[in-house]
């Protein structure tokens, strides 16, 4: 953090006016105000008329001038009768701290503003590290989310935009708990159905409280402080509209994982000024027929490519392969407006109806699209690969591209299949097949490395044009969109190792090897499968493969995919290289796609420093390299948070869909098991719901964690992981995304539960929980409540697409 220095206006303590620096009886109002501002105590008449030696009847015209000046706006007075200068905040202000900003500073807001304009900027000092808390007397950090009691200074250095500057007293405790939900309205104000199927209780809402809400309305508030007993209180801050217009369905999952979705119009402004790169100064790559090949529905169009063979005779059977991806850098300055509001957002959030970008259109669908026959800068490398896929070398290039085509992955492979349409015929052999023979010698290379190869099938949202869902149906999947993803790892991979032995700063992407907990868990399981697996350390995913490839085509595939899933660490950003266990890579850092990924921005700049010896301007700042480690935790938590609110909308727009076929029946699978029941997921449509225990029968259920199964404890009827099942719907609730199933096929026999006891235990720890199926649930089981339990633990889905 940069030093601030004292505003020249506001010593150390206050000095009163000499009596020749005012007018005979009474201060004029520019010395009032002066020494109100410069005042670091609460100051009120009493303290005016000391500092300016007024006694006596001078007093009345004094209390005069002070109420006038308060009438025409030049002071406010405060609830316990101080006064401030307009727009000030009194020097001990009770804040609440609402977030950190992009150099990783806590910046805070008055509890109580009652100002028109936004409240002034206050950022909490760094000098403080700990707070004392005021009801415990114990230090500790303080946080977003806490209340303290700070002493505020006005600084001189106004580039960062802050006013103050607060030094912590104390913590006070934290600030009021945010609700998003379905406001139902009554006589006497109404409810707040939470929106998050984890949140069992409504809240009450007292008339005065509702802020003009309607019934219906999908409404933010806090909870407030109140009744033992009963229902909580909460006050409505803000609404968003029906909760049945289609488009507030991804409105719950942006406002309940809190996800930035405006833009300032200080960066509105910056992007709309921005101009197109010329080719000063770059490579010209126009005469290169450089293609994009994406989704038919892809928002983003940021990397091309192109392939030829190598004519070197050193390299017989050789490939040149050149990936070129939109110059974001060249558009995005560090430490200006976008960059800060990009940093800020860590990444765009795709939903089914609509796209949260993390730069504004202007620069993400325009300047640093990659449009057929239009000119684009681009930074791109060269890379060589021998015969047998291994990478030769390869070089990063500024250049200025022109794309030869846009192209979906269908597309493409119709053309490589024999059947090319109108654009993709006159590409086919200049450009295209030479596509397919660098990729046909990249795969050498792929199976040698062996990366994990799961496959699992993703499902696809279809919008009609009045926001609602048309149709859900498992996703097309083409060896093209492989051909992608390969020259894209190549790609990430070459930027890593570039930068590192530049020994240039970064943040890579690793995946660490999964824990030995996990490894026993995925070891035990498959022991129930009669599947032999290691329980010692795992250091490459051959052995996942080898599993995979031995189930192939059998019955329960997808169950053990879907456990290998689970067993794997999360991949995060980090600016210390461990590698990537998954895609079994030493150096791995993320290159291709700084549209909508910080990561790459950062990798971008590093680069483009690289290339220019450290005279570009848009290269790597010094802030960025110190702060290298506060963003790589950052992204990787606005990452989570991205998947998450995805999920979350995705589950919201299926129950919507499902809503009017309640009754209905659906093929599935159980693809979790609980001690509260099962879930399970539907073929047709992907979608998660659950099967309360007490739904499965009338007895006690045991749920057995190693085997991930439920068994009856008389009649030994098992319900395990990844088990074919039909369900039908009983419920669906769009608001919270939640669908609730009553079994009707399902199950197999087994030995009852109740008789396991002289076996291997049935679960890890050697005991299995009892659950009532129907009627009450036992004590230790959570009442039965469908769609607003909470859904199953594990691995949120992979990336959007092959280039994640």
């Amino acid at each position: 953090m940069k030093e601030r220095k004292p505003s020249k206006k506001t010593p150390a303590k206050a000095d009163a006016p000499r009596k020749r620096d005012r007018e005979q009886g009474l201060p004029t109002r520019e010395q009032i105000l002066e020494f109100v501002s410069s005042a670091t105590t609460a100051i009120g008449k009493r303290e005016i008329a000391r500092a300016f030696n007024v006694k006596g009847a001078d007093r009345i015209p004094l209390k005069q001038m002070l109420k006038a000046m308060a009438e025409d706006g030049q002071l406010e007075k405060r609830e316990n009768k101080k006064l401030n200068r307009a727009g000030d905040l009194p020097p001990v202000t009770m804040l609440e701290i609402t977030h950190r900003d992009t150099d990783g500073e806590l910046v805070a807001r008055p509890v109580d503003w009652t100002g028109k304009d936004a409240p002034p900027p206050i950022v909490i000092s760094p000098d403080l590290k700990k707070a004392r808390s005021a009801k415990t007397g114990d230090e500790a950090p303080a946080g977003v989310g806490d209340r303290v009691l700070a002493r505020l200074s006005k600084v001189e250095d106004g580039e960062d935009s802050y006013v103050y500057e607060a030094r912590i007293i104390r913590r006070v405790g934290k600030g009021a708990e945010q609700v998003l939900g379905l406001f139902r309205s009554a006589s006497e104000g109404g409810r707040i159905v939470p929106v998050d199927k984890r949140v069992r209780d409504e809240y009450e809402v007292a008339r005065d409280d509702t802020n003009d809400a309607n019934d219906g309305d999908l409404v933010l508030a806090e909870a407030l402080p109140g009744k033992r007993y009963g229902l909580a209180r909460a006050r409505i801050k803000e609404t968003f509209g029906k909760s049945s217009d289609p488009k507030s369905i991804s409105l719950i999952a942006i406002h309940s994982h809190g996800i930035p979705d405006q833009f300032p119009d200080s960066v509105i402004a910056a992007a709309e000024a921005s101009v197109a790169q010329g080719i000063e100064g770059r490579t010209d790559l126009r005469d290169i027929p450089l293609v994009t090949i994406d989704p038919a529905d892809a928002r983003d169009h940021d990397d091309a490519v192109w392939a030829t063979p190598d004519t070197d005779p050193a390299n017989e059977g050789g490939q040149i392969v050149i990936v070129a991806i939109a110059d974001v850098a060249a558009y995005v300055l560090p430490a200006s407006p976008m960059d800060r509001e990009a940093r800020k957002r860590g990444n765009s959030t795709y939903f089914p109806d609509r796209v949260v970008p993390m730069l504004p259109e202007r620069i993400s669908t325009d300047l640093c699209s990659l449009k057929e026959k239009v000119d684009r800068a681009c930074l791109a490398v060269r890379m060589t690969f021998d015969k047998h896929g291994n990478k030769k070398s390869h070089e990063f290039i500024r250049g200025l591209m022109r794309s030869a085509a846009r192209l979906t992955y269908r597309q493409m492979q119709e053309a490589i299949d024999g059947a090319p349409d109108d654009a993709t015929g006159p590409l086919l052999k200049p450009v295209l097949q030479p596509l397919w023979g660098a990729y046909q010698t990249l795969c050498i290379g792929r199976a040698k490395r062996g990366p994990l190869d799961l496959d699992l099938p993703e499902y696809k949202a279809e919008i009609d044009p009045t926001g609602r869902i048309a149709a859900v149906h498992i996703a097309a999947k083409y060896e093209s969109m492989k051909l992608i993803e390969e020259f894209m790892i190549q790609a990430n991979v070459c930027a890593a190792e570039t930068l590192q032995q530049k020994s240039r700063k970064l943040v890579f992407r690793i995946h660490d090897q999964p824990s030995r907990e996990k490894l026993i868990a995925l070891s035990e399981f498959l022991q129930t499968l009669d599947i032999s697996f290691p329980k010692g350390q795992v250091s490459k995913p051959e052995a996942f493969n080898k599993i995979l490839h031995d189930v192939k085509d059998r019955e329960y595939d997808q169950m053990v995919s879907t456990i290998v899933l689970r067993s794997q660490s999360q991949a995060v950003y980090s600016p210390d290289n461990i590698g990537h266990f998954g895609l079994n890579l030493r150096h791995y850092a993320h290159f291709t796609s700084p549209i909508r990924r910080y990561a790459d921005l950062i990798v971008h700049r590093a680069l483009v420093s690289v290339i220019s010896n450290d005279k570009a301007s848009d290269g790597q700042s010094t802030e960025e390299i110190g702060a290298m480690e506060e963003i790589a935790e950052h992204i990787s938590t606005t990452e989570r948070r991205s998947m998450l609110a995805e999920r979350d909308s995705n589950d919201r727009f299926i129950a919507a869909f499902l809503e009017s076929r309640i009754g209905a029946e659906f093929p599935g699978r159980i693809s979790g098991v609980t001690r509260f029941g099962l879930f399970i997921k539907l073929e047709e449509t992907g979608a998660d719901g659950l099967v309360p225990i007490a739904n499965l029968g009338t007895e006690f259920f045991h749920h057995d964690e190693g085997a991930h199964a439920l068994i009856g404890e008389r009649s030994g009827l098992t319900f395990r992981l990844g088990e074919q099942v039909k369900v039908r719907l009983e419920e669906a609730v769009p608001v919270t995304g939640g669908l609730r199933f009553e079994m009707v096929e399902g199950g197999r026999e087994g030995t009852p539960a109740g008789r396991r006891g002289s076996g291997r235990p049935s679960s890890r720890n050697g005991k299995s929980t009892p659950h009532r199926g129907g009627g009450k649930p036992v004590r230790d089981k959570p009442a039965s409540r469908g769609p607003t339990q909470p859904r199953k633990k594990g691995k949120a889905k992979p990336g959007r697409s092959p280039k994640s």
